[in-house]
């Protein structure tokens, strides 16, 4: 009879060889370590027979299970390399087979509770992941690793730092494995995503100041850039979506920094075609948040900036006006937010002028960014959209009080960088005719900030900031000023024919405004100015100059709205702008002139004239010496001779506003009725008809040449729907004469009996028989 060890030898020796060689692998002390000559044995076995792997799989699992229960934690570490190595050895089309036993090993050591074991699992995991597979499995499941791993990057352990390390690098695993398998688990799905970005965002909102070679801030932004680099157009949602509300949730709009830097590395790390989902997202979410702190809003909006200025060729996308729509909105609720003092309808939170003013600035910036991302002819339609958006009093009466009014309109943002090779481009008529109407405003502020707007779309070669240095509008030397001058080009040519006499009506009026002050006639030269460089024409500065000897006339006039410091600018902005053109190319006689009258004002009464212009005068009558004026027959007679000279003859006839546009619409509508009147004059009706006509009848010469003056002054001055309304009454009561005329045209006269004659039946109430009818 055996004894005892010699049958258990014997029935060792009869075991299945793959157990056989899976025990070799183990050393009688775990820390030598992984017996390698044995660990060959098995390798070749496992790959000289691919269908034993599950087997071999299965043995290990249970021989590493044994040894967990047992806490002999080395032998885990053995089998657990083994197990690594048979999957680095084996076939694509033969990892199947060791894949399950290695997931549910995976899974014992992560519900473990030794930390130690947690990461010898996700380092097995990580190296699992790297590894392509060319065969497709339908029944795995990663929901356990991407919840665990998650779990792991919020771990408060000893070391923390070591399992969110671990962590990180586990759902970049899972993301590597799932993310180009369309047959494996959808780790875009919500529910996926609200537990890996949340974790990744904890990390890098925690040690956002570490920033080092494997630290838990580092590793965090590659896997976070990696997750949204394999994004595809519909995961981007589901991407951002958790953003927002973790940024939501911990309050982390309101300080700017952190927020600014997730969709930094949002935006540097999802494809370009993609961008402007990020940006509607953003827009979505700020209306969602149109009644939170201004604080938050103003985070949310200065994010939406920065987006913009990182992508700026894709991120607005097909929706451009949406984008500007949004922005608008969000402006407008921010003043009405400010007039009331609450920032919910219930009246119960309370909001500051500053917090308000603070977003108002962030949104104009914001709008600015977006339209500096546009091609150069889309910034046109952009500005006349959000100027369609601003309302202008006197021509919208239902808004009320002016304080009730945004802010100025933000259009400088997007003209700021606005180039274009012509005019006629930059500004289209559409745009020209509201941006010009703005300019007649009573609002000060407003009609600053449109001049500007014109001058820097005007401003081609970037002349205007050169211009702004200039402190003396009467004494400067351009050859400082480096000014870069160009031609007028054909399409530039036609854009002043054909919208000249409007820009000039809008300038002169511009001027007539009593409460201009010195940066609006400071804008008034720069626009002059830019206009002359920019347009280097004889037709062009003739006209300039007719205009300026215009506004030198009303200067001088004695009209009572005009003060003396605006008197003042009007002569300032005359000797500047002659200065400037005397200096640029016209004969030497011209600047001969303007240097003589320039020289005048240096003397001492002209440098009260001077300050006046800088300081408001309390003076109430200004004197202005002839030695201060430009002459007109003086300048016409320096550009005699030249190729000026074609154009000379402009000046002999003194500059009008003319009127344009909607307000000459009135005007030729009149014109045409006068000559209906004088043709029913000729015509004998009825002793009646020539009653009414003479109510109609044209005063003398004298009272007609009066009337017509303050016609053209109520044109000039008054604004639109006054003068539309006003037409309006007069031609409905002409139409009534007319019709009473009529009447009597087609009325029978009445009969000598006294009897009113019969009616004659109108043809069409003639009833005929049916024979006639076809």
């Amino acid at each position: 009879m055996p004894t005892l060890p010699s049958l258990c030898g014997c029935c060792w020796a009869l075991r299945p060889r793959y157990k056989r060689l899976v025990d070799n692998i183990f050393p009688e002390n775990p820390e030598d370590g992984l017996v390698k000559a044995n660990m060959e044995k098995l390798t070749f076995f496992a790959l000289s027979a691919p269908e034993k792997l599950d087997r071999i799989a299965a043995y290990l699992s249970e021989r590493l299970t044994r040894e967990l229960n047992r806490h002999r934690y080395g032998y885990v570490c053995i089998a657990m390399e083994a197990m690594e190595q048979l999957l680095l050895a084996c076939r694509c089309q033969s990892i199947n087979l060791l894949v399950e036993s290695f997931l549910s090993t995976l899974r014992l050591l992560l519900e473990a509770d030794r930390p130690h074991l947690h990461v010898l699992a996700t380092n097995s995991f990580v190296k699992f992941a790297n590894i392509e597979e060319d065969t497709p499995s339908y029944h795995r499941s990663y929901d356990f690793f991407v919840s665990r791993f998650s779990e792991m990057c919020h771990s408060d352990h000893n070391d923390p730092d070591t399992i969110r390390v671990s962590g990180i690098r586990g759902l970049q695993g899972v993301v590597r494995k799932t993310v180009d398998d369309e047959l494996q688990v959808n780790i875009w799905e919500p529910r996926h995503m609200e537990q890996i970005v949340p974790a990744l965002l904890v990390n890098l909102q925690l040690h956002v100041v570490c920033v080092g070679s494997g630290s838990p801030a580092e590793q965090t932004e590659v896997c976070f850039r990696e997750l949204l680099g394999r994004a595809a157009y519909c995961h981007i949602n589901n991407a951002i979506r958790p953003v927002l509300m973790h940024l939501d949730s911990h309050s982390l709009w309101e300080g700017r920094g952190f927020a600014v830097r997730c969709f930094q590395i949002i935006m540097y790390s999802i494809q370009s075609q993609h961008s402007h989902l990020v940006i509607q997202q953003l827009l979505g979410h700020l209306d969602a948040n149109s009644r939170s702190p201004a604080s938050v809003r103003a985070g949310i909006v200065e994010v939406l900036s920065e987006a913009a200025v990182i992508e700026a060729t894709g991120s607005v996308g097909p929706t451009v006006l949406e984008v500007f729509n949004t922005l608008l909105r969000q402006l407008r609720q921010s003043v009405d937010y400010q007039l009331t003092g609450y920032y919910d309808n219930a009246g119960k939170q309370e909001t500051t002028s500053t917090e308000e003013k603070t977003l108002q600035d962030a949104v104009i910036r914001t709008i600015g960014s977006f339209a500096n991302t546009l091609p150069v002819y889309q910034r046109s339609e952009v500005m006349l959209f959000i100027m369609g958006k601003i309302p202008v009093p006197g021509i919208y009466p239902a808004l009320g009080r002016r304080s009730q009014l945004p802010p100025p309109p933000p259009p400088p943002q997007v003209s700021e960088r606005y180039e274009s090779s012509n005019l006629l481009t930059a500004l289209p008529s559409s745009f020209l005719e509201p941006l010009l109407s703005f300019t007649l405003m009573e609002d000060p502020e407003i009609r600053l900030l449109v001049l500007s707007i014109l001058t820097s779309l005007i401003d081609r070669r970037h002349n205007a900031a050169r211009l702004a240095s200039v402190r003396s509008l009467v004494t400067f030397d351009v050859s400082v000023l480096e000014l870069k001058e160009d031609r007028c080009s054909r399409q530039d040519s036609l854009f002043m024919r054909k919208h000249t006499q409007r820009l000039y009506r809008h300038v002169y009026l511009a001027c007539r405004e009593e409460n201009n002050g010195r940066s609006h006639y400071q804008a008034l030269f720069t626009l002059l100015a830019v206009l002359s460089v920019e347009l280097v024409n004889e037709e062009v500065l003739v006209d300039l100059i007719q205009l300026v000897l215009a506004l030198q006339e009303l200067a001088l006039s004695n009209q009572p709205s005009l003060s003396v410091f605006n008197r003042c600018g009007l002569h300032a902005i005359c000797a500047g702008f002659l200065a400037l053109l005397s200096q640029l190319g016209p004969p030497p006689a011209l600047r001969q002139h303007v240097t003589q009258v320039s020289r005048g004002l240096w003397t001492r009464e002209g440098k009260l004239f001077v300050r006046s212009c800088v300081y408001r005068t309390s003076c109430v009558s200004l004197k202005v010496d002839e030695a201060f004026l430009f002459v007109q027959s003086k300048i016409c007679e320096s550009l005699a001779g030249s190729s000026y000279s074609a154009h000379c003859e402009r000046l002999n006839t003194p500059y009008t506003p003319q009127l344009t546009g909607k307000h000459t619409h009135t005007h030729t509508h009149r014109s045409k009725v006068r000559p209906s009147l004088m043709l029913l004059k000729r015509f004998y009706v009825h002793t009646e008809a020539k009653k009414l006509i003479s109510e109609t009848r044209w005063p003398v010469e004298e009272e007609e040449r009066r009337k017509r003056m303050q016609v053209v002054e109520r044109f000039q001055t008054a604004p639109f729907e006054e003068i539309a309304a006003l037409c309006g009454s007069r031609t409905s009561l002409l139409h009534s004469k007319l019709n009473r005329v009529f009447d009597l045209i087609v009325r029978p006269p009445p009969s000598p009996s006294g009897q009113s004659p019969h009616r004659s039946t109108p043809l069409y109430e003639m009833k005929f028989p049916d024979l006639c009818v076809y």
